[in-house]
C-alpha cells in the first residue's frame, strides 16, 4: 500500500468511524426523545406555554431531520422510521396540548399564538461559531429582565399586542432593554430570543432609531453572536462550578436557543451527556425534584380548601415533580443535537481528502 493509498484508506476509515459513532449517539437521542414524547402524551393537559413551545421546536427539528435524513444504509433507514413514528405521536399530543393552553389561559395563548405552530420555528442550514473575545468583562449580579416588559416587547413583534395589531413594532424601551450588554442568565437568553423571533417573523430594521454612535455598525446578527458568545461563557462557567439551583435549566436553554440560532459549538458531546443524565428515565421528563412532590400535593389541598388563595403561575412544577419549562427546552435541545449529528453523519457532504 503506497502512501497516497494509505492516506485515503485512513481518511475513509476515520469518516466511517465517526459515522458509526454518530449513529450510536442518534440512537440514544431518539430513545430519550421517545420517553419525552410519552411524557407529553400523559401530561399534555398540564404543560405550560414555554414547555409546549419547546416541543414545537422539537417538532420543527424532527420534520427537517426526516426531510434530509441520509438513509443510505439499513441502520440509518431504521432510525428515520423511528423518527417518523415519533413525529406522528407528537402531532397528536401537541394538538391536544395547544388546545389545552387555549382553554386554560386564553389571554396568554392569544398573545403568543404565532409561536404555537412548528412552522414558525426555522431550523438552521448553515453553521457558525461563537467568539470568546465578545464575552463581557463583567456581568450584572441581578437579572436586568422584567417578565412583563419582555412579554410586551414580544407581542409588539408578533402583532398580538391587540386584535389585528401591527407586527414588528420596536419601542425605545424594548430596544434599549433587548440590546443592553452585561445581562446574565435568563435576561441574556430572552434578549437572544427577542431577535430570533423578530427574524423568524420577518421583521427588518429592528435596530432602526438607535442613535448610539458606538452601536452604529451592529446588525441583528451581530447581537445574536454577542449574546451567544456570552451564553457560551455562561455554560462553561456552569460546567466549571458545577450544577446548582437553576443552572441546569439555564444551561439547557442556552444550548437550545444558540443551537437554533446556528451556533454549532453548543453541540458538544459532553454537554449532550449532561442533558441525557438530567432526564428521569421512568417519567421521561426533566428537572424532576422528589422533594417538591409532597409540597405540590399540600398546595393543591390548600387551594381546594381555600380557593381564594389560588396563585396563577406561568411556570409549572407538575404533580410528579417534573419541570414543564425544563422538559420543553431539553427536548428542543435534543432535537437540535439530532439535526446537527445528521449533518455530520452525511458523508456525501464531506470531502474524502
Amino acid at each position: 500500500m503506497n502512501f497516497v493509498t494509505a492516506t485515503r484508506f485512513f481518511a475513509v476509515f476515520a469518516i466511517l468511524s465517526v459515522t458509526v459513532s454518530h449513529e450510536e449517539v442518534i440512537d440514544d437521542i431518539l430513545s430519550n426523545l421517545a420517553k419525552g414524547a410519552l411524557f407529553l402524551e400523559i401530561e399534555h393537559q398540564n404543560i405550560n406555554l414555554d414547555g409546549v413551545v419547546g416541543y414545537l421546536i422539537l417538532q420543527a427539528e424532527f420534520k427537517e431531520a426526516i426531510r434530509t435524513w441520509p438513509h443510505t444504509d439499513p441502520v440509518s433507514w431504521a432510525q428515520r422510521t423511528s423518527a417518523v413514528a415519533l413525529v406522528r405521536r407528537l402531532d397528536q399530543s401537541l394538538e391536544k396540548a395547544v388546545s389545552a393552553l387555549a382553554e386554560n389561559d386564553p389571554k396568554y395563548y392569544r398573545e403568543f399564538q404565532p409561536l404555537l405552530t412548528w412552522t414558525f420555528w426555522g431550523v438552521p442550514h448553515e453553521w457558525s461559531s461563537t467568539d470568546a473575545s465578545l464575552a463581557y468583562y463583567s456581568t450584572r449580579a441581578m437579572e436586568c429582565y422584567d417578565e412583563q416588559l419582555s412579554d410586551k416587547c414580544m407581542t409588539l413583534l408578533l402583532g398580538t399586542w391587540k386584535n389585528n395589531g401591527t407586527p414588528c413594532i420596536v419601542t425605545k424601551s424594548c430596544r434599549d432593554t433587548m440590546t443592553r450588554f452585561g445581562c446574565p442568565h435568563y435576561s441574556l437568553s430572552h434578549q437572544l430570543l427577542y431577535f430570533m423571533i423578530g427574524s423568524m417573523k420577518g421583521c427588518s430594521n429592528m435596530l432602526k432609531g438607535d442613535m448610539r454612535a458606538s452601536r452604529a455598525n451592529l446588525t441583528e446578527q451581530d447581537y445574536q453572536r454577542i449574546f451567544c458568545s456570552n451564553m457560551m461563557k455562561s455554560n462553561q462557567d456552569i460546567i466549571k462550578n458545577g450544577f446548582t439551583g437553576q443552572s441546569q435549566d439555564i444551561f439547557i436553554e442556552n444550548i437550545l436557543l444558540c443551537g437554533l440560532a446556528g451556533f454549532s459549538d453548543f453541540y458538544k458531546p459532553d454537554w449532550l451527556k449532561h442533558i441525557l443524565s438530567f432526564q428521569d428515565q421512568e417519567m421521561g421528563c426533566f428537572g424532576k425534584d422528589e422533594r417538591v412532590t409532597s409540597q405540590i400535593i399540600e398546595e393543591e389541598l390548600l387551594v381546594a380548601l381555600q380557593p381564594q388563595l389560588r396563585v396563577k403561575r406561568r411556570e409549572k412544577t407538575l404533580r410528579d415533580g417534573c419541570s414543564s419549562h425544563m422538559t420543553g427546552v431539553a427536548v428542543g435541545a435534543l432535537g437540535g443535537y439530532l439535526n446537527f449529528y445528521l449533518t455530520e453523519q452525511d458523508i456525501t457532504k464531506r470531502p474524502l481528502s
